[in-house]
Protein backbone atom coordinates (compact mmCIF):
# COMPACT_ATOMS: atom_id res chain seq x y z
CA UNK A 1 0.00 0.00 0.00
CA UNK A 2 0.98 3.89 -0.93
CA UNK A 3 0.61 6.28 1.81
CA UNK A 4 -2.88 7.69 0.86
CA UNK A 5 -4.04 3.90 0.95
CA UNK A 6 -2.83 3.28 4.37
CA UNK A 7 -4.52 6.89 5.56
CA UNK A 8 -7.74 5.70 3.82
CA UNK A 9 -7.32 2.46 5.59
CA UNK A 10 -7.22 4.00 8.67
CA UNK A 11 -9.63 6.76 8.50
CA UNK A 12 -12.21 4.18 7.39
CA UNK A 13 -11.25 1.49 10.65
CA UNK A 14 -11.38 4.56 12.81
CA UNK A 15 -14.55 5.54 11.75
CA UNK A 16 -16.03 2.07 11.91
CA UNK A 17 -15.12 1.62 15.48
CA UNK A 18 -16.54 4.60 16.54
CA UNK A 19 -19.51 3.73 15.10
CA UNK A 20 -19.55 0.65 16.76
CA UNK A 21 -19.11 2.18 19.78
CA UNK A 22 -21.60 4.93 19.38
CA UNK A 23 -24.24 2.26 17.98
CA UNK A 24 -23.90 0.04 21.48
CA UNK A 25 -24.10 3.37 23.77
CA UNK A 26 -20.33 4.07 24.75
CA UNK A 27 -19.01 7.22 25.44
CA UNK A 28 -15.62 8.45 23.29
CA UNK A 29 -12.83 9.70 26.38
CA UNK A 30 -9.72 11.01 26.20
CA UNK A 31 -7.12 10.59 28.99
CA UNK A 32 -3.35 12.04 29.40
CA UNK A 33 -0.29 10.77 27.41
CA UNK A 34 1.59 11.98 30.15
CA UNK A 35 1.33 9.61 33.53
CA UNK A 36 2.39 9.89 37.07
CA UNK A 37 2.54 5.87 36.48
CA UNK A 38 2.91 4.34 33.54
CA UNK A 39 2.13 0.59 35.06
CA UNK A 40 4.17 -1.52 36.63
CA UNK A 41 4.05 -4.73 34.76
CA UNK A 42 7.43 -6.93 34.88
CA UNK A 43 7.70 -7.05 31.41
CA UNK A 44 7.07 -3.20 29.91
CA UNK A 45 9.73 -0.84 29.83
CA UNK A 46 7.97 3.12 29.34
CA UNK A 47 9.43 6.50 28.33
CA UNK A 48 10.65 8.55 31.03
CA UNK A 49 9.58 12.63 30.42
CA UNK A 50 12.07 15.42 32.22
CA UNK A 51 10.95 18.37 33.01
CA UNK A 52 13.44 21.76 32.10
CA UNK A 53 14.96 21.34 35.07
CA UNK A 54 15.93 17.78 34.68
CA UNK A 55 13.20 16.07 37.12
CA UNK A 56 10.90 13.05 36.11
CA UNK A 57 7.84 14.92 35.10
CA UNK A 58 5.98 11.81 34.09
CA UNK A 59 5.86 8.76 31.55
CA UNK A 60 4.63 8.15 28.56
CA UNK A 61 1.59 5.80 29.34
CA UNK A 62 2.08 2.42 28.01
CA UNK A 63 -1.88 2.12 29.07
CA UNK A 64 -5.17 4.40 29.49
CA UNK A 65 -5.99 1.57 31.92
CA UNK A 66 -5.89 3.49 35.19
CA UNK A 67 -7.01 6.81 33.98
CA UNK A 68 -10.10 5.04 32.25
CA UNK A 69 -10.62 3.09 35.46
CA UNK A 70 -11.14 6.25 37.71
CA UNK A 71 -13.75 7.44 35.37
CA UNK A 72 -15.54 3.61 36.00
CA UNK A 73 -15.10 4.63 39.74
CA UNK A 74 -16.43 8.23 39.25
CA UNK A 75 -19.81 6.90 37.63
CA UNK A 76 -19.31 6.38 33.86
CA UNK A 77 -20.53 3.00 32.45
CA UNK A 78 -19.74 2.59 29.04
CA UNK A 79 -16.14 3.84 27.97
CA UNK A 80 -14.11 3.63 25.05
CA UNK A 81 -10.71 5.33 23.59
CA UNK A 82 -8.77 5.18 20.29
CA UNK A 83 -5.06 6.71 21.14
CA UNK A 84 -1.47 6.57 21.24
CA UNK A 85 0.31 3.99 23.63
CA UNK A 86 3.96 4.03 23.80
CA UNK A 87 6.62 1.00 25.24
CA UNK A 88 10.29 1.68 24.95
CA UNK A 89 11.33 -1.67 24.47
CA UNK A 90 8.91 -3.20 21.65
CA UNK A 91 10.09 -3.29 18.11
CA UNK A 92 9.65 -5.85 15.59
CA UNK A 93 7.24 -7.17 12.97
CA UNK A 94 4.42 -6.34 15.45
CA UNK A 95 5.98 -3.91 17.57
CA UNK A 96 6.54 -0.30 17.82
CA UNK A 97 7.32 1.96 20.05
CA UNK A 98 4.70 3.92 19.39
CA UNK A 99 0.93 2.53 18.38
CA UNK A 100 -2.60 2.39 18.30
CA UNK A 101 -4.41 0.74 21.15
CA UNK A 102 -8.61 0.57 21.56
CA UNK A 103 -9.38 0.40 25.15
CA UNK A 104 -12.91 -0.17 26.42
CA UNK A 105 -14.91 -1.24 29.63
CA UNK A 106 -18.45 -1.82 30.48
CA UNK A 107 -19.64 -1.92 34.13
CA UNK A 108 -21.43 -5.14 35.11
CA UNK A 109 -20.04 -7.02 32.63
CA UNK A 110 -16.94 -9.57 32.59
CA UNK A 111 -15.36 -11.29 30.56
CA UNK A 112 -17.51 -13.12 28.48
CA UNK A 113 -19.07 -10.08 27.37
CA UNK A 114 -16.08 -8.25 26.54
CA UNK A 115 -15.10 -11.41 24.21
CA UNK A 116 -18.96 -11.23 22.77
CA UNK A 117 -17.93 -7.22 22.15
CA UNK A 118 -14.59 -8.29 20.57
CA UNK A 119 -16.45 -10.91 18.30
CA UNK A 120 -18.46 -8.39 16.85
CA UNK A 121 -16.36 -5.17 16.84
CA UNK A 122 -13.69 -7.66 14.65
CA UNK A 123 -16.61 -8.50 12.56
CA UNK A 124 -17.88 -4.79 12.06
CA UNK A 125 -14.42 -3.28 11.16
CA UNK A 126 -13.46 -6.37 8.69
CA UNK A 127 -16.71 -5.49 7.31
CA UNK A 128 -16.02 -1.80 6.86
CA UNK A 129 -12.69 -2.74 4.95
CA UNK A 130 -13.64 -4.95 2.80
CA UNK A 131 -11.93 -7.93 4.27
CA UNK A 132 -11.24 -11.11 3.03
CA UNK A 133 -11.13 -12.48 6.30
CA UNK A 134 -14.89 -11.48 7.07
CA UNK A 135 -15.77 -15.33 7.04
CA UNK A 136 -12.80 -16.23 9.41
CA UNK A 137 -13.98 -13.87 11.57
CA UNK A 138 -17.54 -14.84 11.88
CA UNK A 139 -18.20 -15.46 16.05
CA UNK A 140 -18.72 -17.78 17.82
CA UNK A 141 -14.92 -18.06 18.41
CA UNK A 142 -13.38 -20.84 20.41
CA UNK A 143 -12.49 -20.50 23.36
CA UNK A 144 -10.05 -22.39 25.20
CA UNK A 145 -7.54 -22.90 28.39
CA UNK A 146 -3.99 -21.63 28.94
CA UNK A 147 -3.31 -25.30 29.94
CA UNK A 148 -5.33 -26.39 27.02
CA UNK A 149 -3.18 -24.68 24.51
CA UNK A 150 -0.17 -25.79 25.89
CA UNK A 151 -1.49 -29.59 25.56
CA UNK A 152 -2.41 -29.13 22.32
CA UNK A 153 0.52 -27.41 20.73
CA UNK A 154 3.47 -28.05 23.59
CA UNK A 155 2.32 -31.59 25.17
CA UNK A 156 2.18 -30.38 28.34
CA UNK A 157 1.38 -27.18 30.68
CA UNK A 158 4.58 -25.64 31.41
CA UNK A 159 4.42 -25.11 35.43
CA UNK A 160 4.08 -20.75 35.31
CA UNK A 161 6.49 -20.74 38.16
CA UNK A 162 9.44 -21.02 35.84
CA UNK A 163 8.09 -18.37 33.76
CA UNK A 164 11.37 -17.92 31.71
CA UNK A 165 10.59 -21.56 29.94
CA UNK A 166 6.21 -20.92 30.00
CA UNK A 167 6.85 -17.93 28.30
CA UNK A 168 9.72 -19.58 26.08
CA UNK A 169 7.94 -22.09 25.08
CA UNK A 170 4.41 -20.36 24.64
CA UNK A 171 6.60 -17.83 21.99
CA UNK A 172 7.83 -20.72 20.27
CA UNK A 173 5.37 -23.48 20.24
CA UNK A 174 1.77 -22.65 21.53
CA UNK A 175 1.14 -18.95 20.33
CA UNK A 176 1.79 -19.48 16.35
CA UNK A 177 -0.46 -21.78 16.12
CA UNK A 178 -3.32 -20.87 18.10
CA UNK A 179 -5.90 -19.07 15.11
CA UNK A 180 -4.44 -20.38 12.14
CA UNK A 181 -8.23 -20.63 10.67
CA UNK A 182 -10.27 -19.26 12.71
CA UNK A 183 -9.54 -16.37 15.83
CA UNK A 184 -9.11 -18.27 19.37
CA UNK A 185 -9.46 -16.97 22.70
CA UNK A 186 -7.31 -18.24 25.84
CA UNK A 187 -9.06 -18.04 28.91
CA UNK A 188 -7.97 -18.49 32.78
CA UNK A 189 -4.18 -17.80 32.98
CA UNK A 190 -1.94 -18.77 35.89
CA UNK A 191 -2.85 -16.57 38.84
CA UNK A 192 0.50 -15.09 38.92
CA UNK A 193 -0.04 -13.63 35.30
CA UNK A 194 -3.44 -11.76 36.84
CA UNK A 195 -2.08 -8.24 36.74
CA UNK A 196 -5.35 -6.09 37.10
CA UNK A 197 -7.84 -8.92 36.57
CA UNK A 198 -9.78 -10.64 39.60
CA UNK A 199 -9.22 -14.54 40.24
CA UNK A 200 -11.82 -17.26 38.99
CA UNK A 201 -13.85 -19.62 41.42
CA UNK A 202 -10.85 -21.94 40.87
CA UNK A 203 -7.70 -19.49 41.47
CA UNK A 204 -6.95 -18.57 37.92
CA UNK A 205 -6.91 -15.12 36.52
CA UNK A 206 -10.02 -13.63 34.51
CA UNK A 207 -7.90 -12.49 32.05
CA UNK A 208 -8.66 -13.65 28.09
CA UNK A 209 -6.32 -13.09 25.12
CA UNK A 210 -7.63 -13.59 21.55
CA UNK A 211 -5.27 -14.79 18.36
CA UNK A 212 -5.90 -14.59 14.94
CA UNK A 213 -3.07 -15.85 12.85
CA UNK A 214 -1.04 -16.92 15.72
CA UNK A 215 -0.92 -13.02 16.39
CA UNK A 216 -2.29 -11.35 19.93
CA UNK A 217 -5.20 -9.34 18.91
CA UNK A 218 -6.13 -8.03 22.67
CA UNK A 219 -5.68 -9.03 26.08
CA UNK A 220 -8.80 -8.30 28.62
CA UNK A 221 -9.69 -8.50 32.16
CA UNK A 222 -12.57 -9.08 34.41
CA UNK A 223 -11.43 -6.62 36.83
CA UNK A 224 -9.59 -6.17 39.71
CA UNK A 225 -11.88 -3.61 42.38
CA UNK A 226 -10.02 -5.26 45.28
CA UNK A 227 -7.75 -1.99 46.55
CA UNK A 228 -5.78 -4.02 48.97
CA UNK A 229 -5.34 -6.67 46.78
CA UNK A 230 -4.10 -4.12 44.02
CA UNK A 231 -1.90 -2.99 46.19
CA UNK A 232 -0.26 -5.88 46.95
CA UNK A 233 -0.21 -6.62 43.60
CA UNK A 234 2.05 -3.41 42.89
CA UNK A 235 4.51 -3.99 45.53
CA UNK A 236 4.89 -7.16 44.22
CA UNK A 237 5.69 -6.06 40.83
CA UNK A 238 8.29 -3.18 41.93
CA UNK A 239 10.05 -5.87 43.63
CA UNK A 240 10.13 -8.29 40.74
CA UNK A 241 11.23 -5.52 38.87
CA UNK A 242 14.04 -4.29 40.90
CA UNK A 243 15.44 -7.92 41.09
CA UNK A 244 15.13 -7.88 37.37
CA UNK A 245 17.44 -4.54 37.38
CA UNK A 246 14.62 -2.86 35.17
CA UNK A 247 13.05 0.97 36.73
CA UNK A 248 10.83 0.93 39.21
CA UNK A 249 7.76 3.20 38.91
CA UNK A 250 5.90 4.78 41.30
CA UNK A 251 2.04 3.20 42.27
CA UNK A 252 -0.71 5.50 41.25
CA UNK A 253 -1.95 6.64 44.50
CA UNK A 254 -4.65 8.27 42.62
CA UNK A 255 -5.89 5.10 41.30
CA UNK A 256 -5.72 2.72 44.51
CA UNK A 257 -8.21 5.65 45.79
CA UNK A 258 -10.35 5.54 43.10
CA UNK A 259 -10.41 1.76 44.07
CA UNK A 260 -11.65 2.50 47.53
CA UNK A 261 -14.25 4.94 46.29
CA UNK A 262 -16.03 2.06 45.12
CA UNK A 263 -14.94 0.97 41.45
CA UNK A 264 -18.48 -1.06 40.74
CA UNK A 265 -17.85 -4.82 39.03
CA UNK A 266 -16.18 -4.24 35.41
CA UNK A 267 -14.93 -5.59 32.42
CA UNK A 268 -12.00 -4.22 30.03
CA UNK A 269 -10.17 -5.42 26.87
CA UNK A 270 -7.36 -3.74 24.97
CA UNK A 271 -6.71 -4.20 21.57
CA UNK A 272 -4.10 -3.71 18.96
CA UNK A 273 -5.64 -1.48 16.46
CA UNK A 274 -2.38 -1.50 14.04
CA UNK A 275 -2.20 -5.18 14.04
CA UNK A 276 -6.14 -5.72 13.64
CA UNK A 277 -5.19 -3.92 10.60
CA UNK A 278 -2.11 -5.36 9.33
CA UNK A 279 -4.37 -8.55 9.88
CA UNK A 280 -7.51 -7.40 7.87
CA UNK A 281 -5.26 -5.86 5.02
CA UNK A 282 -3.24 -8.78 4.45
CA UNK A 283 -0.03 -6.59 5.11
CA UNK A 284 3.08 -8.51 6.34
CA UNK A 285 3.83 -6.19 9.56
CA UNK A 286 2.23 -3.09 11.46
CA UNK A 287 4.26 -0.70 10.04
CA UNK A 288 2.80 -1.35 6.67
CA UNK A 289 0.09 0.15 8.02
CA UNK A 290 1.34 3.07 9.61
CA UNK A 291 1.49 6.01 7.92
CA UNK A 292 5.08 6.66 10.22
CA UNK A 293 6.54 3.92 11.35
CA UNK A 294 9.50 4.58 13.34
CA UNK A 295 11.99 3.45 10.83
CA UNK A 296 10.82 6.22 8.50
CA UNK A 297 11.09 8.98 11.06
Amino acid sequence: MDALQVLRLRATAMGAIRGFFEAHDFLEVETPALVPSPGLDVHLSAFEVRDPQGGVAGWLATSPEYQMKRLLSAGAERIYQLGRSYRADEMGRHHEREFTMLEWYRVNAGSNELIEDTEALVAWVAQALGSVEVDALAAPWERITVAEAFRRHAGDLVDPADEERFFRVWAEQVQPALGVERPVVVTHWPESMASLAKLNADGSADRFEAFFRGIELCNGFGELTDAHEQRRRFELDQRSRRAAGRAVYPIDERFLRALESGMPESGGNALGVDRLLMLLSGAGSIQAVMPFPQAEL
